[in-house]
């Protein structure tokens, strides 16, 4: 990513499958003020699309997805 982007919040699903990512992010995010910066990192195959589609449904803004290897790092802005 060529601009930084300020994280407010990680998130490590490393090891964890679907649904679980998408269940992490909700309750992190419950807990985060609108605006935040959320970093979830995944190593699940179907979290690019889950979490894509997730963000769709919830109103939420993916400001970036990035892979490095297996590994996914999502970033969500937590939209209200």
């Amino acid at each position: 990513m060529g601009t930084r982007i300020p994280i407010d919040r990680t998130l490590d699903c490393l090891g964890l499958f679907c649904p679980m990512p998408i269940v992490k992010a909700r309750e992190a995010l419950e807990k985060m003020a609108t605006g935040q910066v959320l970093e979830l990192l995944s190593d699940d195959p179907a979290s690019d699309v889950d979490m894509r589609s997730w963000a769709r449904q919830t109103d939420n803004d993916l400001l970036a997805v990035v892979r490095d290897g297996p590994v996914f790092r999502f970033l969500l802005r937590k939209a209200r």
